[in-house]
Formats: C-alpha cells, sequence, structure tokens
C-alpha cells in the first residue's frame, strides 16, 4: 500500500425519534451512522469531509502518519478524529471498521500494483464483516466494462476486461457483489467516469490545469478529439453519500456519469480560457506511449489502458438518475472555475 493511504470513519449520534434530539448510542458509545472511507486517485477524500461536515457528523480518518492527516484535516476540527492505523493489516482495518454503520471503499493503489486491489478489498470486507458494519458502498471505475460494445454503456453492459487492470478491478467488484446478504451487510457499487477538481492531484486533467495555472505546456494522451466525460469530484462525493441513503441501491451496481460529453481538447480550451491563456497541449499517440513504456512502468501500464481514448466508455446513468432525481451534475465551465480558484488558493 502506498504510504499516503487513509481511511475515512464518520459517527453521528442516535436521535430520539420524539424529540429530534441527539442522544447517546447504546453503551455509552456514539453509534457510527456513515462513514469509513478509504483514501482514493479521485478525491484524497477532502470532498466526502465536505459534505460530512454540512450535515455535521463526525467523523474518523485514518491513516499512516498523523502529521498529514492533520495537515489535510484540520480544516474540519472539531468535528474530525485522527487516527493512525496500516490499513493493509486485518488486525488494523478491523479496528478501523468497529463501530461503523457504513463503509466507503475507495482505496487507491500504484497504477503498477492493481494485483492488490482484490486482496486489500477481501481484508476490508473480512473486517466490515466482523464487525457488523451494515451498509459496504464500494466506489470503482470504467475498468470492468472493457471495451465498450455499445455507444452509451449502461449497467447490463457485459463486464468483459481485456486489461489486467479491468481484470483485477472486476474480481474486486465480484468481491463486493458475493458479501451482500440481505440479512446482514448489504454491499452496493458506484461506477464513474474519469474525474477532475479541487484536491484531485492524481487525476488525467490535473496536467492541463497545472499548465494553465503556471503558464506552461501540458502533457496530455492522444488521441485528444475524442469524447470523453468527466465527474466533479464534489459532485461525485454527493452522489455517493445519496446513493448509501437509498436502502434499494444495495445489491447492485450503479453508474454515474458527467454532465455531458466533452473531448480533451475543449476540456482543455476551458482550463486555459478560464485563465485567459491560449491553449497548449502536448499529445502523447499509442506509439509514443510504447517507446516510453519501454523506459517507465508507469507508462507501460498507462499503455495497456490506451483504448479508453480511441474507443472511450460513455456511461449511461439513466437508472441512477432515476434513484436520485437531485443528481448534481455541475457544468464543465462552472467546476472547472471552482478548481483553478482552489488551486490559486491552495
Amino acid at each position: 500500500m502506498p504510504p499516503s493511504t487513509i481511511t475515512y470513519v464518520c459517527y453521528k449520534r442516535h436521535r430520539d425519534a420524539s424529540t429530534g434530539s441527539s442522544v447517546p448510542a447504546p453503551h455509552g458509545k456514539e453509534r457510527p451512522d456513515a462513514i469509513r472511507n478509504f483514501w482514493s486517485h479521485w478525491i484524497r477524500g477532502k470532498s466526502p469531509a465536505v459534505e460530512l461536515a454540512k450535515k455535521g457528523s463526525t467523523f474518523r480518518v485514518v491513516g499512516r502518519s498523523q502529521g498529514s492527516l492533520r495537515r489535510h484535516f484540520r480544516a474540519f476540527e472539531p468535528l474530525v478524529e485522527y487516527c493512525v492505523a496500516d490499513l493493509a493489516d486485518s488486525l488494523a482495518a478491523a479496528r478501523a471498521a468497529a463501530q461503523v454503520d457504513t463503509i466507503f471503499y475507495t482505496v487507491g493503489v500504484p497504477y503498477t500494483q492493481f494485483q492488490l486491489h482484490p486482496k486489500l478489498t477481501r481484508i476490508a470486507l473480512e473486517a466490515a464483516t466482523a464487525a457488523r458494519v451494515s451498509r459496504f458502498v464500494h466506489v470503482s471505475t470504467v475498468y470492468p466494462y472493457g471495451i465498450p460494445q455499445a455507444d452509451l454503456v449502461s449497467e447490463s453492459h457485459p463486464r468483459n476486461p481485456v486489461a489486467f487492470k479491468g481484470k483485477m478491478r472486476k474480481e474486486q467488484e465480484d468481491l463486493v457483489l458475493a458479501a451482500d446478504t440481505r440479512a446482514a451487510m448489504r454491499t452496493t457499487i458506484l461506477r464513474p467516469p474519469d474525474f477532475y477538481g479541487p484536491d484531485a492531484e492524481l487525476s488525467y486533467t490535473r496536467s492541463i490545469f497545472v499548465a494553465a495555472v503556471k503558464g506552461g505546456t501540458a502533457n496530455v494522451i492522444g488521441p485528444v478529439d475524442t469524447p470523453h466525460e468527466f465527474i466533479f469530484v464534489p459532485d461525485l462525493a454527493e452522489t455517493l453519500i445519496a446513493l448509501s441513503e437509498k436502502p434499494e441501491a444495495y445489491g447492485q451496481a450503479w453508474n454515474v456519469a458527467g454532465p455531458g460529453l466533452i473531448s480533451t481538447r475543449q476540456f482543455a480550451n476551458l482550463v486555459f480560457g478560464a485563465v485567459h491563456q491560449k491553449p497548449r497541449i502536448r499529445a502523447a499517440g499509442k506509439l509514443v506511449l510504447r517507446v516510453m513504456s519501454l523506459f517507465n512502468p508507469f507508462m507501460r501500464e498507462v499503455l495497456e489502458m490506451h483504448y479508453l481514448w480511441t474507443t472511450p466508455v460513455k456511461l449511461d446513468d439513466r437508472r441512477l438518475r432515476k434513484l436520485l432525481p437531485n443528481l448534481k451534475k455541475t457544468p464543465y465551465a462552472e467546476g472547472i472555475e471552482a478548481t483553478i480558484k482552489a488551486m490559486k488558493a491552495a
């Protein structure tokens, strides 16, 4: 596991049904009502923390370094509680899951170590089961779908991954769905597209934002004119929490799409335009990636996923929009402006 792995747990007090006031949970402890959330490539955990803070929920952040936790989450004090633990260890994972009602599982691993995904998911599920967790919400990706066989990919689309990373993600999803039991823990899966936004430092779009803000040239993967979609990370966090509150969401997987299709070039034009700069991008196609992969293990992994730039997965989320009629989808221009504002303020 990378040393920056973080977990989030939210605790809420029970509310008295007659008065609506907060009351202590049984045995003198606060009953955790939602959230344990592992640090993920898509968000760094701050957006879920923002959503929880809006609800007045106290929550625990768990990671290997208390100093790092405090740097990232000090703004949420006194709602936040810090806990240091190595979550690759089954005993530590069990301790982190203790007294938790809902787990939001979004573990990110190094791109060159996707074989860790099923292993870590199994540890988390075992810990959740032992702790009698009620709900397990897993954030997945489009990788398990493989090469799309339809223009719009719904949840009924076959999961036929062609890449190793897709196979590991599918195995991870299978573990989560197999753990769903109506008598005990319920599980569900949310599949988002690529992401962007404040604190999304490992986003594919990050180099575009950095280049625009600093006046440089963005290195991107080509082709740059195929349609893609991106989701604003605060929207994803809000959707994740809203999904967890729907009993009918469990026992199945759900797609969540972005606000519309947009190419890499169009996205870059919006980002550079937001800072009144002429767009400057440098695209690496498959041939360039193949050459780079001879010397760079990370680029070797990127090469395996290049099909997503030639035959992108365009998600159909009509089922989710029916379940969550108020599903928020921030327009690209608005999300880009907010991201740049946050970067400049950092």
